[in-house]
């Protein structure tokens, strides 16, 4: 039996609310993704979102952004119900957030700067030239590259670049709220902490909400303040990673006291103690 301060219905104590997600269910054919989902997402917090393969993360993320329509449930975001919306209703509501793709998923015949514009051109079309690319400029500075990545394209970037310029596009519009899927995968663990730190920076200056679907132990450990589970089509628990190691759920004793799971704790625990 979850605790109930772990229990995914359960708002925390001086939760407010940005997102919320009640008895979702999610299904390709036969297939049943999500089962009575609930989830809480308070403001200001990293939430970190973790589940095997299959789990239906993505999905998750979809159907909350608007991109995945659910056969059942409720979805909440910054106080606008996002089920049953039309395309120009949730645009308005889409203004308040931003999203960081996997791989970026940067328009590949633009550059950067002109990545960072697009969301910026479709909600001000009346902005001068000028005033965008002084906005880009500024928008890629705060996502950590150099004055030069502006004018490049994406095949002309690391990895690593790839997923800024994907964060300065997120940031365009001076969000309330980010999604970041899967933002460390694929870079090397030098890369990957100074992402996480960026991310965590960015959150406190700019008093951000995080929802966060990753794999990586170290950026659990290292910026997210609670942690949902996906397993058995739905959340089974949310809280801080020493909260959840006293379930006995066998998935989340693999995941977080595995080999890798005690690296990170280990490595995490001498970076706070140095």
């Amino acid at each position: 039996m979850i605790p109930e301060n772990l229990d995914p219905a359960t708002v925390p104590e001086g939760c407010k609310p940005v997102i919320t997600v009640r008895n979702l269910r999610n299904a390709f054919g036969d297939q049943l993704i999500h089962d009575k989902l609930d989830l809480t997402v308070c403001r200001g917090e990293i939430l970190g979102v973790v589940g095997g393969s299959g789990t239906g993360k993505s999905v998750l993320l979809r159907s909350i952004i608007g991109l995945q329509t659910p056969e059942e449930g409720e979805i909440e975001v910054l106080g606008e119900n996002m089920v049953g919306r039309t395309e120009d209703e949730a645009k308005n509501i889409r203004r308040r957030w931003g999203i960081l793709f996997q791989n970026g998923a940067l328009f590949s015949t633009l550059t950067v700067a002109e990545n960072v514009e697009v969301p910026i051109r479709e909600y001000f079309p009346y902005l001068k030239p000028p005033l965008l690319d002084e906005i880009a400029s500024y928008k890629i500075a705060m996502g950590g590259l150099p004055p030069d990545a502006g004018p490049k394209y994406p095949s002309e970037l690391s990895g690593g670049m790839v997923k800024r310029a994907g964060l300065a596009r997120a940031l365009a519009l001076d969000p309330e709220l980010l999604f970041l899927d899967e933002p460390t995968a694929g870079l090397d663990p030098i890369a990957a902490a100074a992402f996480d730190e960026l991310i965590k920076s960015l959150q406190r200056r700019l008093d951000l909400t995080v929802f966060l679907i990753t794999h990586d132990l170290d950026t659990l450990h290292a910026i997210c303040d609670r942690i949902a589970v996906l397993a058995d089509q739905h959340v089974i628990a949310v809280g801080t990673i020493p909260q959840l190691l006293a379930l006995d759920h066998p998935w989340i004793q693999e995941y977080f006291n595995g080999p890798r799971g005690r690296a990170a704790a280990e490595s995490y625990e001498e970076g706070a103690t140095a």
